[in-house]
């Protein structure tokens, strides 16, 4: 069993601010060691269930997170930025199953530790096939473009309840801490959430190997990618794209062949629409 091991930091134990998860601040270092602790975690239950070759790929900023020498040795690492899959780097070779590791919810969900969806400071929204949709069912369904089902997603209550509206009750979650504001968490110890993702990650890679696992999730083709930015200067770059369309004031539309393309689009009209 090839596994990948998508990584964020926002649903990483223990983080409930931007300061957590910002490069430079002197919180950042802390919760660096952290994020690698719980990778190692999911790592480690996922090779006791069977997985023969573990990937990790660093999605958060400018995925050069994780602290190379803590890692768990039986793993590889995907970093730095950009790739051409981004956040499930590696989807693509030969995967069998994936992890969701430290993830977040979509932009606009209550109670959810700094929810956004890609750019906190370009996306309002984000819809493909008409379905408002987060970092979650982005990614997932990358996944599922390569037949690749997601097993696992930790992180707070909410993203935890969106991974099971995507992706169906079978997928293992593993909550970490019980958001009730963007920037306020209950928080657990790494001691305590560390080894409840090794359980999660074990469990999860088990019921895969047995025939018990989640499906792919799957987007029909064509794939509708619609847009909403948070000021109509970003839509007037992002309409630069060629094959795009305005909608209105904020919100840009591409129509793609397929989920390769879409999340290829997607990316290339939040790039356009930095300021």
């Amino acid at each position: 069993m090839k596994l990948l091991i998508a990584c964020d930091m926002e649903g990483i134990s223990g983080v409930a601010n931007w300061d957590h998860v910002t490069p430079g601040h002197a919180e950042y270092e802390r919760f660096r060691r952290i994020m690698t602790a719980d990778v190692n975690a999911a790592i480690a239950g996922a090779a006791e269930a069977g997985a023969t070759e573990i990937v990790i790929t660093d999605g958060h900023w400018n995925s050069s997170n994780i602290l190379i020498e803590q890692l768990d040795q039986r793993a590889r690492l995907n970093c730095s930025s950009p790739s051409p899959l981004s956040m499930v780097q590696g989807v693509d070779e030969g995967v069998d199953a994936a992890f969701f590791v430290g993830y977040h919810a979509r932009a606009g969900t209550p109670q959810a530790i700094l929810d956004h969806t890609w750019s906190s400071a370009r996306v309002a929204n984000l819809w493909l096939n008409g379905r408002l949709t987060g970092e979650t069912g982005l990614n997932a369904a990358m996944c599922g473009f390569y037949n690749v089902p997601v097993l696992m997603v930790t992180g707070d209550q909410a993203v935890c309840a969106e991974a099971r509206d995507f992706l169906g009750d079978k997928i293992e979650t593993v909550q970490v801490k019980k958001t009730c504001a963007r920037y306020a968490s209950e928080v657990l110890s790494p001691a305590v959430t560390q080894p409840a993702i090794q359980a999660g990650a074990r469990k999860a890679a088990a019921a895969f190997l047995a025939g018990k696992g989640p499906a792919v999730f799957k987007l029909p083709e064509p794939v509708e990618v619609i847009v909403e930015f948070f000021f109509t200067d970003m839509a007037d770059r992002a309409v630069l794209m060629p094959g795009s369309e305005r909608l209105d004031g904020r919100r840009v539309r591409f129509e793609a062949r397929n989920m390769r393309e879409a999340y290829q689009a997607f990316r290339t009209l939040v790039t356009l629409a930095n300021r």
